[in-house]
């Protein structure tokens, strides 16, 4: 493994123009929302925002998210723009037997912010969350702490009902660099360009605690559990630095030495030090014959991941929260 290279600058606060809304409301929207996600639907409580997906029948991800509970009959999933209105196309074909209703929610606006987040908070009425997974919502706007070496936050709130203004980081640069945070936090969201390719334990989703173990059956819940308990997961979600100034597309390929491809880039930023780092869904004999791998002809090189490829449950992480 290689050095770790210098950590970014503290976050300002910058509009997250890659994230989107999904509500989910009714009488039925928490059992409905548990026979489709693979998240322990009652562990999202008011709090605990669990991670979670939605994958085909045969396993494949259709999409993973952030859930929160706003209250009681009425659920937000935190997601890429990109899959919003198909997600919600495939739940609804399985929310006409349930009183639930999908929303997507265009008009809100996501900032995230590591530096200047506690003003933000201020401004918006809202308590800053102390653990990384915990939010906190008013009638208007919320706050959810995610992950990061440093304490960093995505705020939520709708324009139109709000008066609060910040100071924005609304350019390319500033999302490049919350989404460089992404990637050295292991954490990878999905768009359109890798919908229905993975594993849910492909993107390493199990050691983020994104599967529960524990709950009955979802769409695909046979297929993951299967590959987890046989052991059949063949491809990881890897950290790859490569000294360029090109940011590849998602889906290129890094090969090896024989130009056989051995992995493809989910989502790549630029780093401080005038190359990229990305995370790529790679065969996990990679990294144990450590072997040369390249993006369009460049060296490429493995960083180490924050966490081990081990199995988190959700369960006990909301243990944990209030222990």
């Amino acid at each position: 493994m290689a050095t770790v290279p210098s950590r970014t600058p503290a976050l300002g606060c910058v509009r997250l123009t890659h994230l989107a809304a999904l509500d989910v409301k009714g009488v039925d929207a928490e059992k409905f929302l548990q026979g489709q996600t693979s998240a322990q639907v009652s562990l999202a409580d008011g709090r605990f925002a669990p991670l979670t997906c939605f994958c085909t029948p045969k396993g494949r991800m259709l999409a993973n998210a952030q859930l929160l509970r706003l209250s009681n009959e009425h659920f937000r999933l935190l997601l890429s723009t990109t899959l919003v209105d198909s997600l919600a196309s495939h739940l609804k074909k399985f929310a006409a037997f349930y009183r639930a209703e999908l929303i997507m929610q265009p008009h809100l606006t996501f900032i995230g912010a590591s530096e200047g987040a506690q003003a933000l908070a201020d401004q918006l009425g809202l308590q800053l969350p102390d653990n990384v997974g915990t939010h906190f919502n008013s009638e208007q706007a919320l706050s959810l702490q995610c992950l990061g070496e440093t304490p960093r936050f995505i705020f939520c709130f709708d324009n139109a009902n709000n008066d609060a203004t910040v100071a924005l980081q609304d350019d390319d640069a500033g999302r490049n660099a919350w989404q460089l945070e992404d990637i050295r936090s292991g954490l990878a969201w999905l768009t359109d360009a890798q919908q229905d390719h993975f594993l849910p334990q492909m993107i390493n989703w199990e050691a983020l605690g994104g599967i529960s173990f524990k709950k009955g059956c979802y769409t695909g819940q046979e297929v993951v559990a299967r590959a987890h308990f046989r052991g059949q997961v063949k491809k990881r979600l890897m950290r790859v630095s490569v000294e360029t100034k090109a940011l590849p597309e998602a889906g290129a390929s890094l090969v090896n030495s024989d130009d056989k491809s051995v992995g493809e880039v989910v989502i790549s930023a630029s780093d401080s030090l005038g190359g990229i780092e990305l995370l790529a869904v790679m065969s996990t004999k990679i990294a144990e014959e450590m072997t040369p791998i390249f993006l369009s002809g460049l060296p490429a090189t493995l960083l180490p991941l924050p966490y081990p490829i081990e199995r988190v449950d959700p369960e006990q992480l909301a243990v944990s929260l209030n222990s």
